[in-house]
C-alpha cells in the first residue's frame, strides 16, 4: 500500500497533466488539428541547429567513456568552468566552477537546494500565482509552503504582505523570474527592494533567509526587457537554471544551480548540494548533455516566434473584452476569468475544444493560464473558438 503522502498526491494529480491527457482524448475524436491545447508549457520552437551539430560532434569525436561515464556529482569541472565564465561575461561577476552544480533541470536544482536548507516545519514563501510543484518540492523535505499575494492588477510582489508572512521559521523565498504563469518580470528595483527587506528580516530574527530564483525562462523575454541577476543584490542567493526553454530541451533534464560565494556557510552549502545530488538519486546531471551545453552556451532559440504568438493571442483576447497583464517574458498568458469560478470557465471552454488551466492550480483563483508555445497557425485557427467562448459570457 502506498504511503499517505503519495496517496494524497495521486488523488490530486496535476490538473495541467490531466488537461494534457484530455487533449489527447479530444484529438482522437475531433482530430488533432481541431483541438486547441493551451495547457502545458512544452516548447514548440526547435532547438538551435548548433545543438544538433554539437551532439554529432561529441559522439563522433570524443572518447565514449568520457561522454557517457560518471563524473563528480556536481558535474564535469570543465563544463562548470565554461558556464561560470559565461555568466561572468554576461553579468560582470566573478564566479568559478566552485559556484556551480550541474542538475537535472531546474526542478532537480530546486530539490537539492531545499534538501540542503530545510529542517522539518521550516517555511518557504512564494508569491501567488506560482508554479504548483513548489508545494510538492517543499513537502519532499517536510517543509511548509507559505503563499504571499501579489497585486493582481500587475502581479508585482506586495512587499508589505511579504513582510507580514516572514517569521522566525522562514528559511527561503522562491521567486520565478520571468514568472510562470503571468509572464511578469521582476525589475531591478523590485529585486533590490526584496533584498533590503530580506536583509532586515535576517537581522530581526537572527536567521539566514535564502532567496531562490527559479529561472528556466530567463532567455524568453520580449521588448528588450532585462532580467536582473539576483547574485548582485543579495548574499544568500541561489539561482536554479534550466535549458528546457532557452534551448528547447525540456526532456533532456539539464540545468544548473549557482550559489553566491558570499552566502552563509558557502563551502558547506556547496558540499551539501553535491551530496544531495547523489542521495536524492540524481547521482549527476545527464553526462552527454553536460558536454553539449558546454559547447552551446551562445546558442539560443528564436524568441521572436514566441513574441509573434504572444502578440496574436494577447491582442485578440483583449479585443474580445478579456482582461490580461501583457507578458514580458516566458510563454504564458494569465487573463482574468469572466466568472469567479475559473474551473467552470475552463470546463465551458472545452465546448469549443479549448484546453485552458484554471488559475486556482497556481494559487490564484479567478484567472486562467494559456501556454502559447504552439504554432502561430494553430493559434490563428483557434481564434474563432475564443470568439464563441467570449460570446457565451457576453463579453462583446
Amino acid at each position: 500500500m502506498i504511503s499517505n503522502k503519495m496517496k494524497s498526491l495521486v488523488e490530486n494529480n496535476s490538473i495541467i497533466r490531466a488537461m494534457f491527457e484530455e487533449g489527447k482524448r479530444l484529438s482522437e475524436i475531433y482530430g488533432e488539428e481541431n483541438v486547441f491545447d493551451y495547457s502545458i508549457g512544452n516548447p514548440n520552437v526547435e532547438p538551435p541547429s548548433k545543438v544538433k551539430e554539437v551532439i554529432f560532434e561529441i559522439l563522433n569525436e570524443e572518447t565514449p567513456n568520457l561522454v557517457h561515464g560518471y563524473m563528480n556529482n556536481s558535474g564535469y569541472e570543465d563544463v562548470r568552468t565554461n558556464i561560470s565564465d559565461f555568466i561572468n561575461r554576461k553579468h560582470n561577476l566573478e564566479l568559478s566552477k566552485d559556484n556551480i552544480v550541474m542538475t537535472c533541470g531546474a526542478a532537480g536544482g530546486l530539490n537539492i537546494i531545499l534538501k540542503s536548507i530545510l529542517n522539518p516545519d521550516d517555511e518557504v514563501i512564494t508569491f501567488s500565482p506560482y508554479f504548483g510543484e513548489y508545494g510538492n518540492y517543499v513537502k519532499n523535505f517536510d517543509g511548509k509552503l507559505v503563499t504571499c499575494p501579489t497585486n493582481t492588477e500587475t502581479f508585482e510582489p506586495d512587499l508589505k504582505a511579504l513582510s507580514e508572512v516572514i517569521t522566525s521559521r522562514t528559511k527561503a523565498l522562491i521567486i520565478n523570474n520571468p514568472n510562470n504563469p503571468t509572464g511578469v518580470i521582476y525589475s531591478e528595483k523590485v529585486i533590490k527592494d526584496l533584498a533590503t527587506l530580506l536583509n532586515n528580516k535576517q537581522e530581526e530574527f537572527n536567521t539566514s533567509i535564502y532567496l531562490i530564483s527559479d529561472e528556466p525562462y530567463r532567455e524568453i523575454v520580449y521588448d528588450d526587457i532585462e532580467v536582473p541577476c539576483i547574485l548582485k543584490y543579495y548574499n544568500n542567493t541561489f539561482i536554479g537554471y534550466s535549458y528546457s526553454k532557452s534551448l528547447s530541451l525540456p526532456g533532456e533534464r539539464i540545468g544548473y544551480v549557482v550559489a553566491n560565494s558570499s552566502m552563509t556557510d558557502f563551502t558547506d552549502m556547496m558540499a551539501s548540494l553535491n551530496i544531495a545530488t547523489r542521495i536524492l538519486g540524481f547521482v549527476n546531471a545527464p553526462s552527454l548533455f553536460q558536454r553539449v551545453i558546454a559547447k552551446s552556451l551562445d546558442a539560443e532559440v528564436d524568441v521572436n516566434i514566441y513574441k509573434k504568438n504572444r502578440d496574436l493571442l494577447y491582442n485578440h483576447l483583449i479585443s474580445l473584452g478579456f482582461t490580461c497583464v501583457k507578458p514580458q517574458g516566458a510563454f504564458y498568458l494569465f487573463p482574468k476569468s469572466p466568472i469567479a469560478d475559473d474551473k467552470k470557465f475552463c470546463e465551458d471552454a472545452k465546448q469549443f475544444n479549448l484546453l485552458l488551466v484554471p488559475g486556482s492550480s497556481f494559487g490564484c483563483p479567478g484567472h486562467v493560464r494559456l501556454a502559447y508555445c504552439t504554432s502561430y497557425e494553430k493559434i490563428k485557427k483557434s481564434l474563432p473558438a475564443f470568439d464563441k467562448l467570449a460570446s457565451l459570457y457576453n463579453l462583446k
